[in-house]
């Protein structure tokens, strides 16, 4: 081989090499995704990790321990939320891990189809219960809240919308001192996270127009 030739050859598989190892990085640093498999349908969610690392590795953990296997949604309310992740079918609540830290200052706004972190009136007291918010909920984000702190975002639905908006429909009432809970139990039959998965844009809300502001 030439000698020009070779040189050629080195520069240029030198390049592929460096372009692999960028996409190897760029892969790794791809926001989880995890698939709620429900009685409804799949609803797939990203988790913006970067933005929410206390939030994420909670649901991320929770969903490993099989946590939100045969869970509900047991809050219902069409064009505010579908709440689920802690109870049974029999309305009672699963035992948690300890409550984390409210992360709702990642500027993240519950814009419709975003995933955050349910919670009491103490700030701080988030465990596995989660909604999806089914429109923009903006006295949940910290800036409009009462108290100050807000309800953090921590993902978003990328896929199964029309399972999310189909759960919003359904027909609700008061069940053992609850009220908004589907007559029709709604089941999360399995949560289990993806491999593999190409994410939406991470962090897309940071990036929308400040109108609402």
């Amino acid at each position: 081989m030439p000698h020009s030739v070779g040189l050629l050859f080195k520069q240029v598989f030198g390049g592929l090499i460096l372009v692999a190892c960028s996409l190897g990085s760029l892969a790794l640093a791809e926001n989880p995704r995890v698939l709620l498999e429900t009685s409804k349908g799949d609803i797939e969610v990203e988790l913006f990790e970067k933005e929410a690392p206390v939030t994420v590795a909670n649901f991320l953990s929770y969903t490993k321990k099989g946590h939100y296997d045969g869970t509900i949604f047991h809050r219902v309310i069409d064009k505010f939320v579908v709440q689920g992740g802690g109870m049974t079918t029999e309305m009672k609540e699963k035992p948690t891990d300890d409550p984390i830290e409210n992360e709702a200052g990642n500027n993240l706004k519950n814009e419709r189809m975003t995933l955050s972190m349910a919670r009491t009136s103490a700030p701080h007291s988030a465990t596995s219960q989660f909604y999806v918010n089914l429109a923009y909920n903006r006295s949940l984000d910290r800036r409009f809240a009462q108290d100050n702190f807000g309800y953090c975002v921590f993902g978003k639905v990328v896929k199964g919308e029309e399972v999310v908006d189909q759960i919003a429909k359904s027909k609700t009432g008061r069940v053992k001192g609850n009220s908004d809970v589907p007559l029709e139990p709604i089941i999360i039959k399995r949560a289990r996270i993806l491999e593999g998965a190409t994410p939406a844009a991470a962090g897309s809300d940071k990036e929308k127009s400040d109108k609402d502001k």
